[in-house]
């Protein structure tokens, strides 16, 4: 026998190994994974809590990242990670309570270090539970994103700069304007289109100026339901705006919530939109009971009247759909999941021929938010 051989034989046979678990790759994974694997990520604290959010577990990442070494923190509750006016708002509770409610959550924002310096984390918690339903406890997974953030900052800090050097021309050009709708007669044609063009530079200046706020602070944050309608058309028109969209009433209602995920939200609806209908939409953002609503109507095909109550499903792309238009069908379904993450709703009216409003509704920012994603 060659030493080759010899070496070879020493390998595990690989039929040996996995015909015991053939068809559960997961069960000979658990019994391949050394007991302290969690205590080997060092890029992800890993931090386990009881049912009352007291820690219990502490891998090596969370000792990196946080600095606390595991003897100093374990039996501490983890409010602690939290900033003051967090802790205030009872945001640490309110992640638990979500965890517990819909299985996870997930949250980005400023966490403390043990040192008292601050990081930008993107957190996900993850409720453990016993077979009979029972909340025993919750693994809480941390990236530090800090690095990441900095550079979103200076990018929205150079748009910020360009949004705001834009502005200050276009409002003198907004005077000039006025100045001659003076001396001509009110209903001038070309006053009244250059007027709608300079209406529409300022939006832009100010949707960008919205952006690169959300750019900054990627986590939650209050908004204006108009900005986020603006900045929507801005994306997906950013050169065919003054000739597809209708600005109908624009009121500035605040939300409060992931800001970009709004956004792409009310995109996906006017993609749609403008994907099967070549006519003017019609935007509007207005106050509702439920909270602020945009509102975006085409003068497209329609959705079938038997459509109406699935086409929010993924890959549901009703029965009028041709196959050159594209899309998968799940643009729609986004916007509901999106929706329902903000405890809003997405309702759809529409008429064959004549065309289909989608209404987004996010609850208004003085209403009590909890996260549920």
């Amino acid at each position: 026998m060659s030493v080759a051989e010899d070496d070879s034989s020493l390998l595990p046979s690989a039929e040996a190994d996995t015909a015991p678990d053939e068809g559960r790759p997961i069960a000979s994974l658990r019994r391949a994974l050394p007991p302290d694997w969690d205590g080997q990520v060092d890029q992800f604290a890993i931090v386990k809590l009881d049912s009352g959010g007291v820690v219990r577990g502490w891998n090596l990442g969370a000792e990196l990242i946080k600095g606390y070494a595991e003897h100093e923190i374990v039996g501490e509750h983890f409010s602690r990670f939290y900033r003051e006016e967090d802790r205030r708002r009872g945001l640490p509770n309110r992640l638990l309570a979500a965890a517990q409610r819909d299985g996870h959550v997930e949250d980005t924002g400023w966490r403390v270090r043990k040192d008292g310096s601050e990081f930008w984390a993107r957190v996900t918690i993850s409720a453990i539970r016993s077979e009979s339903g029972q909340v025993l406890g919750f693994v809480k997974i941390v990236r530090d994103l800090t690095s990441e953030k900095e550079v979103l900052d200076e990018q929205a800090a150079l748009q910020r700069t360009f949004a705001h050097d834009l502005l200050s021309p276009v409002t003198a050009l907004r005077g000039y304007l006025d100045l001659l709708a003076d001396e001509l007669p009110a209903d001038h044609r070309l006053l009244r289109l250059a007027g709608e063009a300079s209406d529409h530079l300022v939006a832009m200046a100010q949707a960008l100026l919205a952006d690169a706020a959300s750019r900054s602070e990627p986590g939650r944050r209050r908004v204006t339901m108009d900005l986020v309608a603006r900045g929507a058309v801005a994306l997906v028109l950013p050169g065919d705006a003054p000739d597809r969209v209708a600005f109908g009433q624009m009121d500035a209602v605040p939300v409060e919530g992931d800001v970009l995920g709004l956004r792409r939200a009310v995109a996906n609806v006017l993609e749609n939109a403008a994907k099967y209908s070549d006519d003017v939409i019609d935007v509007e953002v207005y106050e509702t009971d439920e909270g602020a609503t945009v509102s975006v109507s085409d003068r497209g095909r329609g959705i079938h009247p038997d459509d109406l109550a699935v086409i929010l499903d993924e890959g549901e792309r009703g029965r009028l759909a041709d196959p050159r238009d594209g899309g998968n069908g799940i643009g729609l379904a986004s916007v509901r999941r999106i929706a329902a993450q903000h405890g809003g709703t997405v309702r759809l009216s529409s008429e064959l021929g004549v065309g289909t409003t989608v209404r987004l509704t996010i609850p208004r920012a003085d209403d009590e938010f909890i996260p549920s994603e």
